[in-house]
């Protein structure tokens, strides 16, 4: 319960960042996604400040301290390509066609649901029943 204090704080900064990008907007996110139609790159620029500013952190970061601040058990994880299964595959795949149609991914509808944005809110109930279904079943 102590250590509670700093990621909510992070949250709440991610959330703020979300929503001054424009990342809570469904239709500016569509608009990105529209590489055939009416096409709008300006989020290329939220994302590449993004991993600009994080990726250097933490290459310097995992050189200089031994575990995660909050995950001190795990360790940090390392990337490998024998982890990609079938379930990867069709849950990354669900992500993207789901991002695609509505526009919101968890963060964004996550932020989007302060501004008592309707659409959130059901996108934000239908991707937590997902979520328990999946529990559920396994």
């Amino acid at each position: 319960m102590k250590n509670i204090a700093i990621p909510i704080f992070v949250g709440i900064l991610f959330g703020i960042g979300l929503t001054i990008s424009g990342m809570t907007n469904p239709s500016k996110v569509i608009g990105f996604l529209n590489i055939f139609g009416k096409w709008d790159p300006s989020l290329i620029f939220v994302m590449g400040g993004a991993i600009l500013i994080s990726l250097p952190t933490f290459l310097i970061l995992q050189k200089k301290i031994s575990y995660p601040f909050f995950n001190k058990e795990d360790g940090f994880q390392k990337i490998s390509f024998k982890n990609i299964d079938s379930s990867l595959l069709i849950g990354s795949g669900l992500f993207g066609i789901g991002w695609g149609m509505v526009g919101f991914c968890p963060g964004p509808s996550i932020a989007s649901l302060s501004m008592l944005n309707e659409n959130a809110l059901i996108f934000f109930v239908s991707m937590s029943l997902g979520m328990l279904i999946k529990k559920l079943l396994n």
